[in-house]
C-alpha cells in the first residue's frame, strides 16, 4: 500500500457525543483533497464508548483507523502514540471538537515544500480568527502562560497551544520517540525539542471555533506551568536522548 501524504492524528478521551460530526466534517473536506491521507482516532481510555462510536463509523470512512487503548494516559501520551503509529509524509494532530476544521492544513503544505520540519496553527498571529474569542478567564492564564514560554523555551513562538500542528514524518518520529511530557504542555516539549534538534518551526494563522465544552480546567493552567519548568529542567540537564 502506498503511503498516504497527510495523517491526521485525533487524541480522544470521551468524545463519543462530538467525534462523530468531527470525522464526518474532516472526511468531508478531504473527499476530493489531491493527496491520500489517513484519519487516526486514538481512544484514550474512554469510558462513554468512544471506541465502539468510532469502530462503527469505519465501516462507512475507509480512511478511518482506531488505536483504542484502555488505559488513560493522557493528551501528550496519546497523540505520541498517534504520531509514532502514523504511515504519512505529514503528520497533523488535532482536536477531536474541530476547533480548526481540516481544510486549513492547506496552507500548511507550502511551507513544508519551503523546507520547514514543522508548522503550527496559531489564533495570535496576524490574519488568525477567533470564533468566538476565548473568554477572559482563559485569556489571561494563556497570555501569561506564553510569556513564561517564551522566556524559558521557545522565544518567538506565540502560540504553543493551538491543537492543530503538523510534523514532516522524520521530524515526527525523531521528536515524538524522545519526548515524555504525557500532560496539556506536551506542545511545549515536542516544541522545543524540535528546535533543539534544528527544526524550522513556522507559525499559520487559523480560523478557530472556541467549544464551550472544552475539558481544560482552571486548574490544569498550574500543572501546565510546572510540566514547563521540568521540560526546561531536563533541557539543560541534557537528559533528552537527542
Amino acid at each position: 500500500m502506498a503511503q498516504p501524504y497527510l495523517s491526521i492524528i485525533v487524541p480522544a478521551y470521551n468524545e463519543a457525543e462530538r467525534i462523530p460530526q468531527t470525522l464526518l466534517d474532516m472526511d468531508r473536506r478531504l473527499e476530493h483533497a489531491e493527496y491520500s491521507y489517513e484519519i487516526i482516532v486514538v481512544n484514550d481510555g474512554s469510558t462513554d464508548g468512544t471506541a465502539e462510536v468510532v469502530t462503527r463509523m469505519m465501516k462507512a470512512l475507509r480512511h478511518l483507523k482506531l488505536i483504542d487503548r484502555r488505559e488513560n494516559l493522557g493528551k501528550g501520551g496519546t497523540v505520541r502514540e498517534g504520531m509514532l503509529a502514523a504511515a504519512g509524509a505529514v503528520r497533523l494532530f488535532t482536536d477531536a471538537d474541530n476547533s480548526t476544521s481540516i481544510d486549513q492544513f492547506d496552507q500548511m503544505i507550502p511551507y513544508f515544500k519551503d523546507g520547514y520540519g514543522v508548522v503550527i496553527g496559531s489564533r495570535t498571529v496576524r490574519g488568525a480568527k477567533l470564533d468566538p474569542p476565548e473568554p477572559l478567564f482563559r485569556q489571561i492564564p494563556g497570555k501569561l502562560g506564553n510569556l513564561e514560554i517564551q522566556a524559558l523555551l521557545l522565544p518567538g513562538i506565540w502560540d504553543t497551544q493551538c491543537g492543530f500542528k503538523a510534523f514532516t514524518e522524520e521530524a515526527s518520529r525523531k521528536i515524538f520517540a524522545v519526548s515524555r511530557v504525557k500532560g496539556w504542555a506536551f506542545d511545549v516539549e515536542v516544541l522545543a525539542l524540535a528546535r533543539r534538534m534544528g527544526y524550522r518551526i513556522k507559525e499559520v494563522p487559523v480560523h478557530w471555533v472556541n467549544d464551550a465544552r472544552s475539558h481544560v480546567k482552571a486548574s490544569s493552567y498550574l500543572k501546565f506551568l510546572a510540566e514547563t519548568l521540568t521540560i526546561r529542567w531536563r533541557l539543560w540537564r541534557g537528559e533528552y536522548n537527542l
